[in-house]
């Protein structure tokens, strides 16, 4: 149908009207022929190596797929924002999902086509394993998603098309729609439910460990184990959810992968996922989740694997005849678990702490801070930036969660402090906080991303009640309100030229000196 000039011209609301005319009158009678022409299609010997069938065939996919990504109530925006949407199916639709045939049809379709097909299929499951929760009722919601259920068990149990990248990643978008439209109570109910949890799990686990492939799809699959463990506390079914043994496979999957992937990247020059911060942080934040479920097995594994790291750091550290790709490696690794362990300390604020969970958070902090200090002692000869972008996204995950005013000071993570490294009180654990500050400041004026980061963390700082009121008590502060100039920090004057994000920096040191100014003169 062309659109003319004058359609063009119409306001939304009438193409509104048009769109929805067209849903009542036309869509699930183009919808149903497209399933039927589908089946016929399934039941035929089809040569798909005929350019014309071939196309025939993609066509009829593309339709059924179009139909079901209708913009059924007029909502969607943006159609290039994924993803855990629901289908607003019409409730006239009903007797094509309550049927059973519709969505064996697409699985059957699925194994019974070439790859270069089958990605469209997985596509219209997606949106169908998506429609909305009220086109059922209960009874109906369990039968339907006992057949979902059943037919992702089956590709999962004859994995081979899924070598390729696409029925890959719409396998695993089609994977996390399971729980983003279901609850857990009602999975645990599916009659093979623990035969696919152990698929999903062992899948998952293998495309962990396959880092270098798909990299985009892991999303959708952390996503899934996300949204399962945060369920973990509130699942009343009594059917066992098998969580407990599986989480803390993904768990380990996932950081193992990620260290041993370091020495990959650099013996071959590959680009290194680090360098994605956005990607690197939208992976962490799904993962304080899923490490949090089982923290104790989450934190015996960074325990060991941070002390193997440090302590190989160390001793290369000490040798005079060490190679620069070793110490870069254990750089790469250290810094991958410092990031993470600055991630599932955040994770705290998902669940409901205890006090030997807070014990183990003070265990992970004190090795961080030991490293820290190691790390800092070397600045003048040689630093790690990103390394130091990850002690600087610890410290922040560690200032939500342990520093200001709700925190209590009680917690076992402050006695691990005291005990280790003699930081007795918050005050004290402040002062790590400002020196390092003032060390980033004074090493890595000249480096935006850590500047900027680590102003962003004074700022924070000085925003606090109870905090700021430490602060301003501190030395180290006093000394940055009484020099607050290019000679102590360089950043203030680099080149005595300004750009624009030299000048965001000074706007932020002077706002949180502003900040810590008006309490010092206040007290």
């Amino acid at each position: 149908m062309r659109l003319t000039r004058a359609d063009a011209s119409h306001p939304l609301t009438k193409h509104r009207k048009i769109a929805s005319s067209f849903r009542d009158s036309s869509l699930f009678e183009i919808f149903t022929l497209s399933c039927n022409l589908l089946k016929q299609a399934s039941g035929k010997n089809l040569n798909l190596n005929d350019e014309s069938q071939h196309g025939l065939l993609m066509q009829l996919l593309k339709l059924a797929h179009n139909c079901l990504n209708f913009d059924f109530i007029g909502t969607s925006t943006d159609e290039s924002s994924d993803d855990l949407c629901t289908v607003q199916i019409p409730t006239s639709w009903r007797s094509a999902f309550l049927d059973s045939s519709t969505l064996q049809l697409f699985f059957d379709l699925y194994h019974s086509i070439p790859p270069s097909l089958s990605p469209l299929v997985l596509s219209c499951l997606v949106q169908i394993a998506s429609v909305r929760r009220s086109l059922f009722n209960n009874a109906e919601r369990a039968k339907f998603l006992s057949h979902l259920v059943d037919g992702v068990k089956r590709i999962l149990e004859n994995p081979q098309s899924l070598s390729d990248p696409n029925n890959y990643h719409e396998f695993c978008r089609l994977l996390a729609r399971l729980k983003s439209n279901y609850q857990l109570g009602e999975l645990v109910k599916v009659e093979n439910y623990p035969e696919v949890i152990r698929l999903i799990a062992n899948f998952t686990v293998t495309s962990l460990q396959h880092w270098e492939f798909a990299p985009n799809s892991v999303h959708y699959l952390l996503s899934l184990w996300q949204r399962l463990a945060a369920s973990v506390p509130y699942v009343k079914a009594t059917e066992p959810h098998l969580l407990e043994t599986y989480t803390p496979e993904v768990t380990k999957a996932y950081i193992t992968s990620r260290l041993e992937s370091v020495h990959i990247i650099l013996r071959d020059g590959l680009e290194d996922p680090l360098d994605d911060t956005g990607l690197v942080q939208q992976q962490l934040d799904q993962l304080s989740t899923i490490g949090r479920c089982e923290y104790e097995k989450t934190c015996a594994l960074l325990v060991q694997l941070f002390d193997q790291s440090a302590q190989s750091y160390q001793e290369l550290l000490q040798s005079t005849n060490s190679s620069a790709m070793d110490i870069a490696v254990q750089e790469g690794r250290l810094t991958w678990l410092v990031y993470i362990i600055g991630a599932v300390i955040g994770g705290r604020v998902s669940f409901a702490s205890t006090d030997e969970q807070d014990a183990m958070d003070g265990e992970l902090v004190c090795r961080v801070l030991q490293l820290m200090n190691l790390t800092d002692s070397r600045l003048a000869q040689a630093g790690n930036e990103k390394l130091e972008l990850a002690m600087l996204s610890f410290f922040e995950q560690f200032r939500k969660i342990y520093i200001g005013d709700q925190v209590q000071k009680s917690s076992k993570l402050y006695r691990r402090l005291s005990e280790v490294l003699g930081l007795n009180d918050e005050t004290m654990v402040l002062s790590v906080f400002i020196g390092k500050i003032i060390t980033n400041l004074k090493y890595w004026g000249r480096c935006e991303p850590i500047t900027s980061k680590t102003l962003q963390l004074l700022n924070d700082l000085s925003i606090g009640y109870s905090s700021v009121r430490k602060l301003v008590k501190l030395s180290a502060v006093q000394f940055m309100l009484n020099n607050h100039t290019s000679e102590h920090f360089s950043f203030l004057g680099l080149n005595n030229q300004s750009n624009l994000s030299d000048m965001r920096c000074r706007t932020t040191f002077y706002t949180a000196l502003g900040r810590l100014l008006m309490v010092d003169l206040g007290e």
